[in-house]
């Protein structure tokens, strides 16, 4: 096989134009059904014309094998919703249930996550029949009229599961293919749209007491429950994201020398890491020539306008501390994004089919631009439980809760992520020092 054919129509979300209000299902259709469907489509496009060998590499024990996320959110689905939907459900083949649990100790075994890369069987054709066989008979399941609304939740809790390896998907394909030499190329570069750059402003919040954590009745993950009240003293953020070339100044003053501008533990990691840029950086084979980076188009210059990403919690911590500034809490981000009105303005999303994220060209209704799209932005928030936290009985139990240490919060989406993902109280969560993912900065005054 030289590479994954996907049904006709598989791109159709990716070519979707417009993008609509910012808040939970905007995307996502009515019907169960037909989600399940759009999501599993969307996931199929993404893996269109890849080659076996290409779904089967793992560059690092962090990142995951394209096959291997094929074959994970399929497993989900048959673990959580046809072995409880279907009386007597026979497993397509029982060395599955180890080969593709992630993290539910639950559920029973797992393979050893840094060795996924070693999984040359099943074949990706297997995988993808895998996949075809498991989508009809939860689309069966679906079509009952006694679909329960717990086995429904479960469906959707799968869909936005699988939205969230859609985004694996790409920033592990983008960590392998960085380790080749010859800088394959995932999607040819689609057009920029460039205007005049927004002026770095500040926007001011009364601070006060307001209320974090989802409210209404639409899907979230359990982590952004309950909501409740939280106290913030006056704030001002940042309209935009930080730009490479705000960055680039940090780096030509000696920022990654400098050992007072770096919490104790981010020093060692960028010592240990040899950090001198964000990752996928090159420098200049000459001082006049520009830096290069690594994107999913290949090897580009850095664009000076576009945001910086791919840099670990503690470089954005230095680069906030250089600047006079600090990260935002994820409360002052989440009060100021409930601020902006829906159609506002998004960064790149997944939708868009760029892959990368694009120079701010105009703010918000509220001043701010992308605040959602482009890159996730670190916050200086721990990742805890809120107040009354509490997470679901059972393996699902272990989605969110138990990752309730040593992470730090990102908010707002990357040029990765489906528009239908995301909302102002979405919490993602990462280890200080992870830098493979799309994320950035935003900063803040007080």
């Amino acid at each position: 096989m030289s590479a994954v054919r996907t049904p006709d129509g598989a791109n159709a979300l990716l070519e979707e134009p417009g993008r609509g209000p910012v808040s939970a299902q905007s995307r996502i259709p009515t019907s169960l059904f037909a989600a399940f469907q759009a999501v599993r489509r969307q996931t199929d496009a993404l893996v269109e014309g890849l080659s076996a060998e290409d779904c089967l590499l793992q560059s690092m024990p962090d990142a995951s094998p394209v096959k291997w996320h094929l074959a994970h959110t399929t497993w989900f689905f048959e673990t959580f919703v046809l072995e409880r939907a279907v009386p007597g459900y026979r497993s397509v083949d029982p060395a599955y249930r180890q080969l593709f649990n992630s993290y539910y100790v639950g559920v029973g075994e797992r393979h050893p996550r840094p060795e996924r890369g070693m999984l040359s069987r099943p074949s990706l054709d297997e995988v993808l029949a895998y996949r075809r066989r498991i989508e009809q008979q939860v689309g069966a399941v679906l079509h009952r009229p006694d679909l329960s609304p717990d086995m429904a939740a479960l469906v959707e809790l799968g869909l936005h599961h699988e939205q969230q390896h859609q985004e694996l998907i790409l920033t592990d394909l983008k960590h392998h293919f960085s380790r080749n030499p010859v800088a394959p190329v995932y999607r040819p570069r689609t057009p920029t749209p460039h205007g005049s750059r927004p002026p770095l402003q500040h926007v001011a919040f009364d601070g006060g007491l307001t209320e974090i954590g989802h409210s209404d009745k639409s899907f979230c993950f359990d982590n952004e429950l309950p909501s409740h009240r939280v106290w913030l003293e006056p704030y001002s953020l940042a309209s935009r994201l930080v730009t490479n070339a705000e960055y680039l100044e940090f780096i030509d003053d000696g920022g990654y020398a400098r050992p007072e501008l770096w919490l104790s533990d981010g020093w060692d990691a960028r010592e240990r890491g040899e950090w001198l840029a964000p990752l996928y950086w090159q420098p200049p084979e000459q001082p006049t020539s520009p830096w290069q980076v690594f994107t999913l188009h290949g090897r580009c210059t850095v664009d000076p306008d576009e945001p910086v990403c791919h840099v670990s919690y503690y470089e954005a911590e230095a680069y906030a501390r250089w600047a006079g500034a600090r990260l935002p809490t994820e409360a002052e981000w989440e009060t100021a994004a409930r601020s902006l009105a829906p159609h506002t303005p998004c960064g790149a999303l997944l939708e868009d089919g760029c892959f990368h994220p694009r120079p701010a060209v105009r703010s918000g209704s509220a001043g701010l631009a992308q605040m959602f799209g482009d890159v996730w932005e670190w916050t200086q928030s721990a990742y805890l439980p809120y107040p009354g936290f509490r997470p679901a009985e059972g393996a699902v139990g272990e989605y969110n809760g138990k990752f309730m240490i040593n992470q730090m919060v990102l908010r707002g989406g990357s040029c990765a992520t489906p528009i239908s993902h995301l909302r102002s109280s979405y919490r993602n969560f990462f280890p200080p020092q992870a830098r493979w993912q799309f994320s950035g900065i935003r900063l803040v005054l007080s």
